[in-house]
């Protein structure tokens, strides 16, 4: 089996090297590509170009354009990369007979109530981010192909920054913190989300009716305050050099954005627990382990 990954060198997209590298030929490309191959969702033609001289077996699609405030007046790009790329890739992806393996979030729903959101809920994206992500699932849907696509939020890796580092370095400087408290959701670490897409491919190969919208987030919910707090507990508890005193919990008003952010990113999980008989453990487990990694414990 031959896999193309794209996006390999974000947070999800590290961690699916390692995840996927036993289930076959993996080439994996960044946005500057490599050997006359291009890992660049904003040059469409050159993505056609690539997939069809790859030929994969199997897509899977690690890249994005995250920049949630910038997308609000960026929007030709955030639309190019997250919709117009993933049209493309699926319409390669449904000439080939291939699989695509694709990733979404929360912020396709409106972010109200409290109830998990669940795959067949209504969408109703608060921001441009959103909509280019929804345009982009709309787009892979239409295509006809083959698709897992993992809505997900809250994603975090002790490689390169992340909201618990920002906490650690932060408690260490101040002895008072406001944190948003009104934003529930739950942490879930790429490493989940890579183990859990090469696992959920393997079945889906053997069991094509499994494609599909799945939500695959950790278990359990927090604030973000909430999250906070978890995290600096854990340094203190480990000798690590803690100056906060408290962490206020202060409305999403105190911190006005260009992109409204969702108030209720929970995601039920019950599909994809189902489907393919998995375990999602409770989101202070995976967090743990990152810091762990991160303090060097």
């Amino acid at each position: 089996m031959k896999i193309l990954l794209l996006g390999k060198n974000g947070q999800v997209g590290w961690e699916l090297q390692r995840s996927l590298a036993p289930l076959g030929e993996l080439i994996a490309l960044d946005r500057l590509g490599q050997a006359g191959l291009s890992g660049d969702l904003s040059d469409l033609q050159a993505l056609r170009a690539t997939i069809r001289q790859v030929a994969p077996d199997v897509v899977v699609n690690a890249a994005a354009y995250t920049a949630v405030d910038k997308a609000e007046s960026d929007t030709e790009m955030a639309d190019r990369i997250n919709a117009r790329a993933s049209q493309v890739i699926a319409e390669e992806v449904a000439s080939l007979g291939a699989w695509l393996i694709h990733y979404s979030t929360d912020y396709v729903f409106d972010g109200q109530g409290d109830a998990p959101w669940r795959e067949a809920d209504q969408t109703a994206p608060l921001n441009y981010y959103g909509l280019s992500k929804l345009n982009g699932e709309n787009a892979i849907i239409a295509s006809g192909c083959r698709y897992l696509i993992f809505r997900t939020s809250w994603v975090y890796a002790a490689r390169g920054n992340n909201f618990a580092k920002t906490m650690l370095r932060l408690a260490a400087e101040r002895e008072t913190l406001n944190v948003v408290s009104d934003q529930i959701g739950a942490p879930t670490g790429a490493d989940l989300i890579a183990d859990v897409t090469a696992l959920a491919l393997q079945k889906a190969l053997r069991q094509p009716e499994l494609a599909g919208i799945y939500h695959l987030v950790a278990a359990g919910q927090t604030s973000w305050r909430q999250y906070a707090s978890y995290v600096i507990d854990f340094a203190r508890a480990h000798g690590e050099n803690v100056l906060v005193k408290s962490v206020a919990p202060v409305p999403s008003t105190s911190f006005p954005t260009p992109a409204r952010r969702p108030l209720n990113s929970r995601l039920d999980t019950q599909k994809i627990r189902e489907n393919f008989s998995l375990n999602l453990p409770e989101w202070e487990v995976g967090v743990t382990r990152m810091l762990m990694e991160v303090l060097n414990k």
